[in-house]
């Protein structure tokens, strides 16, 4: 199976200009010149086996480099992104940290803080993860991350409260999704969990609205050409809130985190709280954390997000992202040296395997063996396109103004039409 396919959203050919970030050129702490030394490394797994599996690669390969000291710190997901950002301002960056690519990535590059890794990643490494991986993080043909894993998104959901609602076949249009809400809640199940204190998950559901309303070349462009003019994006929103009127997600979903904890909307799915979650392929370790015995979910399945009726996107197209890693500016030759050692069959073996989730190696796929993921990889291989999510695409500001401005038309603060306006005005600030 091919889970190769190129990501698009322009990220490969990102001008990358002033971006209005500020920052010197410092960071790091081994030295830019020296081969070992010690270094930190951020990442956002805080708990559990995605914790324990950066803790143990750190220290394989300080057994393997005894020059060499590896200080891991754990980064609640939600904080990364400003914590990040904030290092790029102040110039004291971590020497590797965890990198999705799109206009989050051409932020810190414009603001030099980043290593150029197009010479450093080791050939085998290269062919076993794939040119396609590597677009979410290449700017003008200079790579930037080593991808670890591939992580588009869908509907996860609970079969075993399908089946006790009497759904026999997962929804493949929008107004078959709509019938599957109506038996749920009439079997007294709440339909779609959903973290929308966090934003972006909620602001998912207008992604992929959009994804299905406009064509590949407007999705395609917004890392670019950040244009709203197109009527699609207006109609995404008007169909984003005709869905919510229909009541699908659970009581109390704009105050719930996503994966935090038992009540958080990945823990309604994992208690059996809630039957649906769209989200990304990370859902399902992070699932598997929140059970009650901390496994996978025997009962959890997957499917694509349903086709919507007008509009003029392939209805086989997805969204997602590409984790990986990059090194600081200033960060030692070590930093290249650590990425190709966790991009190893071995390690990438280890990732998924800890993560539940889909490795960017081709030679490590033999580890994943959650059958949620099957159907996620078989779609992923069928589909005309996969597009970054549109606030990685976006960039931080006009990103996060598109997060909110969705938090805020669910919330019954905007409407369709103020929510575009939101998104147009960000962009038009930079």
């Amino acid at each position: 199976m091919n889970v190769r396919k190129a990501w698009t959203a322009a990220a490969a050919v990102v001008a990358v200009g002033a971006l209005g970030l500020s920052g010197c050129a410092g960071g790091g702490t081994g030295g830019g010149d020296e081969g070992g030394g010690e270094m930190t490394m951020w990442h956002n797994s805080t708990t559990g086996p995605g914790k324990e599996f950066w803790e143990e690669a750190a220290a394989a390969f300080t057994e393997e480099n005894p020059d060499v000291t590896i200080n891991v710190t754990s980064v609640q997901n939600e904080d990364l992104d400003g914590k990040l950002q904030t290092a790029v301002n102040s110039g004291d960056m971590p020497d590797i940290f965890l990198q999705r690519g799109g206009g989050k990535l051409a932020d810190i590059v414009a603001a030099g803080q980043v290593k150029d890794l197009t010479g450093a990643i080791d050939d085998d490494v290269r062919e076993a993860l794939g040119e396609g991986s590597f677009n979410a993080f290449t700017l003008d043909g200079k790579v930037y991350a080593v991808p670890t894993a591939v992580l588009p998104g869908g509907i996860f959901y609970s079969k075993d409260l399908f089946a006790q609602a009497g759904i026999t076949e997962t929804p493949t249009t929008i107004d078959e999704l709509g019938e599957a809400v109506d038996k749920l809640k009439a079997a007294g199940i709440q339909p779609i969990a959903l973290g929308a204190k966090a934003a972006w998950p909620a602001a998912h559901w207008y992604y992929f609205f959009a994804l299905r309303a406009c064509g590949e070349e407007t999705i395609s462009n917004l890392t670019t050409n950040p244009d709203f003019t197109d009527e699609c994006w207006l109609e995404a929103a008007q169909n984003l809130e005709e869905f919510a009127a229909t009541e699908p997600f659970h009581e109390g979903f704009l105050t719930t985190d996503p994966q935090e904890g038992a009540n958080s909307s990945a823990g309604l799915i994992a208690n059996h709280q809630a039957a649906m979650e769209l989200m990304g392929a990370w859902n399902v370790g992070v699932i598997a954390s929140l059970t009650p015995d901390e496994q996978p979910l025997p009962d959890l399945g997957w499917f694509p997000f349903p086709a919507v009726d007008g509009g003029a996107g392939d209805p086989t197209a997805m969204m997602g992202g590409v984790d990986g890693y990059s090194c600081s500016v200033n960060s030692p030759p070590a930093c290249e040296e650590f990425l190709n050692f966790i991009s190893s069959k071995e390690w990438q073996e280890k990732y998924a395997e800890a993560y539940q989730t889909i490795p960017a190696s081709s030679e490590a796929l033999g580890a994943v063996t959650d059958p949620s993921l099957q159907p996620l990889m078989e779609a992923y291989s069928d589909a005309a396109y996969v597009t970054l999510w549109l606030d990685t695409a976006l960039g931080q500001n006009v990103g996060n103004a598109l997060n909110t401005g969705v938090v805020d038309m669910l919330a019954g603060q905007g409407d369709a039409q103020k929510l575009v306006d939101g998104v147009v005005s960000a962009a038009e600030r930079g």
